[in-house]
């Protein structure tokens, strides 16, 4: 994975998506910024600023990911692995269906997920050490660019749906209890199935978790 590095960014994912117009770089390739001014999350919302936090995105071949993979659930397979990583720095990591980061009961972290042609294009963020973006953080000093590299590592080992998806089915049926927006909609997951391709089935729908 190449990683490109800059003190600051806009928008990690909004530079990557430039240099894969204009195909600038080989491919498999990361961006991540030590600062962020204008980062994208889900719903239109922005995750930015707090130097210190980690920004990065990166974009790879669908033919690198998983053989098992649903492509509609890459956000919970590339959300589940950095939750594991930084299991081992902090307690009670875990990942809201389908791609939010919590300590306990505070989001500190995200990840949004798009499919372009045939590659796949992910940002991710997460609060090491502030909350500048209105989220709480994990008040973790560690080396940023230490996380980014031990995460692609992970991902470059390519572990399979099926062992993620075990380890995540068994979470999610743990938290239950907890609500998500769903369709434009905040949905309680009480009630909710969680299928072995990422999917949930709520209120006799079926919800897929690309975002």
């Amino acid at each position: 994975m190449k990683i490109l590095s800059f003190d600051t960014l806009a928008s990690t994912q909004n530079y990557l998506l430039e240099q894969l117009r204009d195909k600038s770089h080989p491919l498999p390739l990361a961006v991540w910024a030590k600062r962020q001014t204008a980062g994208i999350g889900s719903r239109d919302n922005r995750w930015e600023d707090g130097e210190g936090n980690l920004f990065f995105s990166f974009a790879l071949p669908s033919s690198l990911l998983p053989e098992d993979l649903p492509l509609a659930s890459a956000s919970i397979y590339f959300a589940f692995l950095m939750k594991e990583i930084l299991e081992d720095y902090s307690s009670d990591i875990w990942l809201k269906w389908p791609n939010d980061l919590y300590k306990g009961y505070q989001k500190i972290g995200g990840v949004i997920t798009k499919k372009v042609g045939d590659v796949i294009v992910c940002g991710m963020g997460v609060n090491l050490k502030k909350n500048a973006n209105g989220y709480d953080a994990l008040e973790l000093d560690i080396d940023r660019e230490f996380l980014l590299k031990s995460y692609f590592e992970v991902l470059e080992e390519s572990p399979s749906w099926k062992q993620v998806f075990s380890k995540y089915a068994i979470e999610f049926e743990r938290r239950k209890s907890v609500s998500a927006h769903i369709q434009g909609e905040y949905k309680s997951l009480r009630d909710a199935t969680l299928r072995e391709d990422g999917s949930l089935i709520i209120d006799n729908k079926r919800v897929y978790s690309l975002r």
